[in-house]
């Protein structure tokens, strides 16, 4: 142990043990021994049933576990449910090679993207518990509930592929999450088994688009794994609590009689085991079905001008609609603070975000607010922080003068942000009343936001010689 640890005293490094800050995350590395990737146990969701209901749950949170372990496997070796591989439509919402890819080490070849890209953030089981989430606002998205904020579908649908592809390809603007990188060159060399020299600009970039691509596909099917694995667990514990007498000794499944030569022990087994195989497939339903539930977004009116981003939005104030775009801003203001949008409750009369803030998101209302227990009081919390949950915080309402929009900015994305709500925060859903707040007083609205941002300062003149051109060597 002694000339092991003296071995780490001559290798240490300024880079190794350094706490280092990149993109909103903090990392520590050391000498310390790799930990074996393993998944945890919800154990937020079961001690949330135990201080509400009185009832002791560590056995059904270890049952719910064994069978998502049996069904999904590890981090390192995933699987996924037998019942589900049976049938050719639920086979094909997640691909075995791609979980492969996305799976294991970060430093394992061909796989481990999850870990290199978004484990520090969303933790290895997906929950939001990355080694940097702590110093996050908003924290990082928790899969295991089934919700997601950015989407193209309906309120209480799953979000499509595409929907998921696009954050995780690009990024969420605004916040931590970054767009996947670009590809450096020793990687496009190792890809096409080259000299990355004997490529074109264009050739390059067509590689790191179509590298990016797979890393893309690989890693949307993870996270539709781990939202998958992790909502049965939730699942199978709602299902206890609700279903079973857990407290007359009634268990979600015992592993010790899958293989019992006692029929009735066999057969119980049988029957926890086929609950929770239903569970599994309506769960991947919910998400084969999301195509299907997508939001139409009607055509704005002829005669009105609605711009996709800042810049048309001026150029339509400067053209020859500018008296219609005045006319719908001035309807959007009134919608803006009227009683039926009141969108100025959370975001403000200036559109500041500085409303009412001191709300929380449905992640932290369900173990705090929904089991009587106000997100001030850390004593009441202690058992569940000591769990695994993350310290309440407020959700943050958008300040809509910087002109960000997390779920995408362009006029379509922000009539479904408004008609649909954002799902999982405390922004609801449009409601309409006839002759006070109509579909198209949606685009009015859309308007009167854009109209909020604050113009970007000019950019100023260069006073400096120019230099001689470089050529740059790759």
């Amino acid at each position: 142990m002694p000339s092991k640890f003296l071995h780490c005293l001559k290798s240490f490094s300024p880079l190794a043990g350094a706490l280092t800050i990149a993109a909103g995350s903090v990392f520590i590395s050391g000498c310390s021994e790799p930990k074996p990737m393993t998944f945890e146990p919800n154990l937020v969701h079961s001690m949330k049933y135990e201080l509400k209901e009185g009832i002791e749950m560590e056995q059904a949170s270890k049952d719910a576990f064994w069978i998502v372990t049996e069904m999904f496997g590890t981090p390192e070796q995933p699987k996924l449910p037998e019942v589900a591989m049976e049938d050719e439509d639920f086979a094909s919402l997640v691909s075995l090679d791609n979980l492969m890819m996305a799976s294991g080490p970060a430093d394992a070849e061909g796989r481990g993207l999850y870990q290199k890209h978004c484990a520090i953030c969303h933790g290895i089981s997906g929950d939001g518990r990355g080694s940097s989430s702590a110093i996050l606002n908003p924290y990082p998205r928790d899969y295991r509930k089934g919700i997601f904020k950015f989407k193209s579908t309906e309120r209480g649908e799953k979000p499509t592929r595409e929907d998921l592809a696009t954050l995780i390809k690009n990024g969420i603007q605004g916040t931590a999450m970054v767009a996947l990188p670009k590809l450096t060159d020793e990687q496009i060399e190792a890809h096409i088994g080259k000299a990355i020299d004997t490529l074109s600009d264009d050739e390059v970039e067509a590689v790191n688009e179509e590298v990016i691509d797979q890393q893309t596909e690989a890693l949307t099917d993870y996270v539709i794994y781990l939202s998958w694995r992790g909502e049965l667990e939730r699942t199978l514990i709602d299902d206890a609590i609700f279903e079973l007498d857990l407290e007359g000794g009634d268990r979600i499944i015992n592993p010790a009689h899958k293989n019992s030569a006692d029929e009735e022990e066999k057969e119980l087994f049988e029957e926890g085991w086929e609950i929770a195989e239903d569970y599994a497939l309506e769960i991947a339903d919910a998400w084969l079905a999301a195509p299907d539930a997508i939001v139409e977004v009607p055509e704005p009116p002829a005669d009105l001008p609605v711009a996709d981003n800042y810049e048309e939005f001026v150029a339509f104030q400067n053209g020859e609609q500018a008296e219609a775009l005045a006319e719908s801003i001035k309807r959007g203001q009134e919608l803006y603070v009227g009683k039926i949008a009141l969108c100025s409750k959370c975001h403000g009369v200036n559109g500041l975000g500085d409303g009412q803030t001191t709300d929380f998101d449905d992640w932290t209302k369900e173990w705090t607010l929904g089991i009587g227990i106000k997100p001030e009081n850390r004593d009441a919390l202690i058992p569940l922080l000591a769990r695994g949950a993350l310290p309440p915080i407020n959700a943050k309402p958008r300040n809509f003068t910087t002109g960000l929009f997390h779920g995408g900015g362009t006029a379509n994305d922000l009539y479904i942000r408004i008609t649909q709500g954002i799902e999982g925060s405390p922004m609801p859903a449009a409601t309409f009343v006839d002759g006070e707040f109509e579909e198209d007083d949606v685009w009015h609205l859309i308007n009167y936001l854009r109209s909020l941002q604050t113009p970007p300062e000019p950019e100023e003149e260069s006073t400096e010689e120019p230099k001689p051109t470089e050529v740059a060597i790759r």
